[in-house]
């Protein structure tokens, strides 16, 4: 039997509504592997009632981007921008500037070239003599570290919505250089990505110009309020990496087992290589298990971690 994969708009994880009309069951009956998010997030607590009503005053702004100052010792005269997620910024980035060639190091997430060709620039597969160039460090899917020696263009975007799993290997001291914006994802290793919370790190007119771009109040109450929070808990994110490292072991054990070559990835996702990727989501999906598989590879499989109470029903589902 052809099994024909679900495809997601620009192919991200997700999709399991879709999974759900093809395969059965509630949405609450799957467990969702298709993404990279901590499935074991930051504790919110209580929320303060004006987080909810008032509209952020600038003293909750500073807050925040101070907590983000020391949490990524952040370079002093380095700007930083609190936004809705990390995927506005990328959506208005290659806006900043005239549009030309850019290089985007490849297979990796594809909203970067969807945004650099809309504002009319050309993707180029050589990074030599571009006008701008994407990294994302770690990259998604393989989990490919970059060096400074790897950002040659005069616009250089690099995208650690993965590196705070492994915070010695982030390139934020880059931020200093200009023409430089570095990227922070929130809600993927605080596993909130629900609150929509990203922060651009650089250059400070880039980053002024992308703060008229976004307009007023681009993070919400709640946002500012949990992002504050847990930005100053040291101790929650080093117990977190510890766990999130033991799980990723984990996940390759189960799957090595199972017959699946471990490629590699980040400690909040997984790439295996299998005989057919189709076919593996497939039975997967038969125990209401969500997966993600790509389009220029027919052979590799991305699993996110799942919540403890997720680990038998992947056990049984690969047996």
């Amino acid at each position: 039997m052809t099994v024909f994969p679900i495809r997601t708009k620009n192919d991200h994880g997700g999709g399991v509504d879709a999974a759900v009309l093809r395969y059965g069951g509630e949405r609450s009956d799957w467990v969702d592997l298709s993404t990279g998010i901590n499935p074991v997030p930051y504790p919110t607590g209580q929320i303060a009632t004006a987080s909810w009503c008032d509209l952020p005053d600038t003293a909750a702004g500073e807050g925040l981007i101070n907590a983000a100052r020391r949490f990524w010792n952040i370079p002093a005269k380095v700007a930083v921008l609190a936004t809705n997620g990390a995927s506005a910024p990328i959506a208005l980035i290659p806006r900043l500037r005239a549009a030309g060639t850019a290089h985007i190091a490849k297979p990796t997430y594809n909203e970067h070239a969807s945004s650099f060709e809309a504002a009319g620039w050309r993707i180029q597969d050589n990074a030599a003599h571009t006008d701008a160039q994407v990294i994302v460090h770690p990259n998604n899917p393989d989990g490919r570290l970059f060096t400074p020696d790897d950002l040659q263009s005069p616009l250089r975007i690099i995208d650690e919505s993965f590196c705070d799993v492994s915070p010695d290997a982030s390139l934020i001291a880059q931020a200093a250089e200009p023409g430089t914006l570095v990227l922070k994802s929130f809600g993927k290793f605080w596993g909130l990505a629900g609150i929509r919370l990203g922060f651009v790190i650089g250059d400070p007119d880039l980053v002024a110009a992308l703060e008229q771009m976004m307009g007023p109040w681009p993070v919400t109450g709640p946002a500012l309020e949990i992002g504050t929070r847990a930005l100053t808990d040291m101790q929650w994110a080093d117990q977190t990496r510890e766990r999130l490292r033991a799980d990723a072991d984990r996940l390759d054990h189960i799957l090595e087992t199972a017959g699946a070559t471990p490629l590699g990835g980040t400690t909040l996702f997984r790439l295996f290589e299998v005989d057919d990727a189709a076919a593996w989501q497939h039975r997967l999906a038969q125990h209401h298990i969500w997966s993600r598989v790509f389009p220029y590879n027919s052979r590799w499989l991305r699993l996110g971690l799942p919540a403890p109470d997720g680990w038998p029903r992947i056990t049984a589902a690969l047996a």
